[in-house]
């Protein structure tokens, strides 16, 4: 049995994309991507030169669209309610002390509380903008 350049380059594909199952690394799919190009610039009857300039225009391309349009969380996922549970839920402060923390009861607890909104903290309802270790990071509730 005789293999072509094309069968080599869907072989990569497919290791590319086993590889990003196994790991969730969204880049590895978009090399793989690149490779698919390869494998179809081969098809095409391109020299073994061309396959790799294909291939690796398109993967780098797809990575850096990928990169761009993906949405940032800041970095992290103290923040990010799709992480944490937490996020969007109601607080209720009776008193903030002079350094902008206080003490609340959530989940049967309590809780060391920060506010994270802009100007001075005021007693009442609140919600969860993000959750540091043990510290609950408070908002006003939007009007």
């Amino acid at each position: 049995m005789d293999w072509t350049a094309s069968t080599w380059w869907w072989i990569g594909t497919a290791a590319l994309v086993a590889a990003e199952l196994a790991t969730g690394t969204f880049y590895l799919l978009m090399l793989a991507v690149g490779t698919a190009a390869s494998a179809l610039a081969a098809h095409a009857g391109m020299g073994f030169s061309a396959q790799l300039i294909v291939g690796a225009a398109v993967g780098v391309t797809a990575i850096a669209v990928w990169h761009k349009r993906r949405p940032r969380q800041g970095g992290s996922v103290a923040s990010n309610p799709d992480v944490n549970i937490d996020i969007g839920s109601r607080v209720r402060v009776e008193a903030w002390t002079a350094d902008g923390t206080a003490r609340v009861k959530y989940r049967g607890a309590a809780w060391n509380a920060r506010f994270a909104g802009g100007g001075m903290p005021a007693p009442g309802e609140h919600v969860i903008s993000a959750v540091h270790g043990s510290e609950l990071m408070l908002d006003r509730l939007p009007s």
